[in-house]
């Protein structure tokens, strides 16, 4: 059996986005700023802090099961692909592709659709 390692080289490998499965919705992190409103710069490690415990992410694709539940989803999906939405801190599988982060989440781990994700920070 070949290593598909070796059938597909690493820059392929690495700028290719997962499909999420079952019921999960792959989210991207919006853009941290790097100031403060005052306009003094953060702190690498403020930023970071923001970053992995941000509550707002960005439904790039859902998975073919997403909402599919209509026991537990009554009223039809929280949230469609190009939403912003509010999760808990913390949320989801955290992974990274050339240094941008990525999340895999759960349909249900949604709180809210969110309009404008600029101003938000987890209190």
């Amino acid at each position: 059996m070949t290593d598909m390692s070796e059938v597909v080289n690493e820059e392929e490998q690495a700028t290719q986005l997962p499909s999420p499965t079952g019921y999960r919705m792959l989210c991207a992190l919006p853009e941290v700023e790097d100031k403060f409103a005052n306009g003094l710069f953060k702190p690498d490690s403020l930023a970071k802090l923001e970053e992995f415990s941000t509550v707002v992410l960005f439904v790039i694709k859902q998975g073919p099961d997403c909402y599919k539940d209509t026991a537990k989803f009554p009223t039809g999906p929280w949230c469609k692909e190009g939403d912003f939405v509010l999760v808990r801190a913390y949320s989801g599988t955290r992974f990274k592709i050339h240094g941008r982060e990525f999340r895999l989440i759960n349909d249900d781990t949604v709180e809210g659709v969110v309009e404008d994700p600029r101003g938000y920070t987890r209190a």
